[in-house]
């Protein structure tokens, strides 16, 4: 169980980036403070385990991100485009 900032700070580090890059915001209503994920159900009912820890499992995710940039730029543009698009239906952000 980590904290959203701790997860931030792990990708920094792994990826030589400093600190100051992170920009707090003001927290939206129903904002999570956390995520947790209780494995014990699918443990017990299915023998699953992890594979990896946290930090090896977040630095292959870097990774693979890294590797896939075309990949994640087409996603970015299509949700950017999305997000935009449901903005202006609700006349928000302007």
């Amino acid at each position: 169980e980590r904290k959203n900032i701790e997860v931030v700070k792990a990708v920094l580090e792994i990826m030589g980036k400093p600190q100051s890059l992170i920009e707090f915001v003001q927290d939206r209503p129903g904002h999570d403070i956390r995520y947790s994920l209780n494995c014990e159900k699918i443990v017990k009912n299915l023998g699953w385990r992890a594979h990896y820890s946290f930090e090896d499992g977040i630095r292959r995710t870097i990774d693979w991100y890294m590797a896939h940039q075309g990949w994640l730029n087409q996603k970015v543009r299509y949700i950017r485009s999305y997000w935009s698009t449901v903005y202006k239906r609700s006349g928000k952000g302007k």
